[in-house]
């Protein structure tokens, strides 16, 4: 299926996908959970994916503003012009490759300020984000991709405690299985991968994480 395949591209590149397959369930998530952009196949069962994507721009909560990339078989000039009206921000037809795919996500979430920034940095480290690398002091360091989420989480919100469960979100989709202690085991990972860097991962005992310079710097 598209939708399997978009998703396991999407995961493979670091990003967390929650998938659904009507716009009824879309419309369920998005008010129970925050999204950074939305890939809209119009081939939707039931209800049509123009107009769930015009019920979504007239909205006048935070989500009318998500970025939206559609997804198509119809390649006809209409048919893009009529995405583009509704509010599509993005218009991909399939067949597609997944790598396109996933170029187009990076430029959209950035372009909205969900990744305004390229690279992210903090004392000696410095996550590039445009080429997924970790920067140390000395070279370069090998991060998974949920090692990778957690420490943009922490960065993006650098010096601040953050809650247990916000990191959880950030590793995790619906799909997922992961155990409630999952986070404390890549952290404990990610904190071995920056070891000697300046930078340590500090446990706020029943609250949560918070990047800080190590003591010794």
């Amino acid at each position: 299926m598209v939708a399997d395949a978009a998703a396991s591209g999407l995961r493979h590149a670091g990003f967390v996908v929650d998938a659904v397959g009507s716009a009824e369930s879309a419309e369920t998530a998005l008010v129970s959970e925050h999204f950074d952009l939305i890939i809209l196949d119009l081939g939707l069962p039931g209800r049509d994916g123009l107009q769930f994507l015009a019920s979504l721009r007239r909205g006048v909560s935070d989500r009318a503003g998500i970025p939206v990339l559609v997804l198509t078989a119809r390649d006809g000039l209409d048919d893009r012009v009529a995405g583009l009206d509704r509010g599509a921000d993005d218009y991909m037809v399939k067949p597609f490759e997944v790598r396109e795919l996933v170029a187009r996500c990076r430029v959209l979430i950035r372009r909205t300020g969900s990744m305004s920034a390229s690279s992210l940095g903090f004392l000696g480290l410095e996550l590039d984000r445009a080429a997924r690398v970790l920067r140390g002091p000395d070279t370069a360091i090998e991060l998974t991709p949920r090692e990778w989420s957690i420490l943009e989480y922490l960065m993006l919100h650098a010096e601040a405690v953050v809650p247990k469960a916000k990191l959880l979100q950030a590793i995790s989709g619906w799909d997922d299985n992961i155990a409630p202690n999952a986070v404390e085991v890549y952290v404990s990972r990610l904190r071995a991968k920056i070891e000697g860097t300046g930078v340590v991962v500090r446990t706020v005992r029943g609250v949560g994480y918070r990047l800080e310079r190590a003591p010794e710097s």
